[in-house]
């Protein structure tokens, strides 16, 4: 197979696995700020998370630098992809949030 083919795959699957664990990580703090046990969804979502992508990292590189590196590029732009899909939606509903009153009252 073609040497920039293999490349760009390993680019795509280091996306796909960006947008997993970015993706996951962004779902997990949603869901953890109505849950009674926030603790354990980030503690579960981590692990799941990163036996995903380190497998994927693992399957991607099969001994290869050049494919791991590119991978972890791939990967890279898919934080920044899903950093800044998720700050312009969530941006526009962080003003209608009231803020809870943690404090104690004198």
């Amino acid at each position: 197979m073609n040497d920039f083919l293999i490349l760009l795959l390993a680019f795509v699957q280091g996306q796909a696995l960006g947008w997993v664990f970015f993706g996951g990580l962004w779902w997990t703090v949603r869901k953890s700020v109505a849950s009674n046990r926030p603790w354990l969804w980030f503690f579960a979502s981590a692990v799941l998370r990163m036996s995903i992508v380190l497998s994927g990292f693992y399957w991607v590189g099969r001994g290869h630098w050049e494919r791991l590196l590119v991978c972890l590029l791939g990967f890279v732009t898919a934080r920044l992809i899903v950093t800044w899909l998720t700050r312009t939606r969530a941006g526009s509903r962080i003003h209608q949030v009231e803020e809870a009153d943690c404090a104690p009252k004198p």
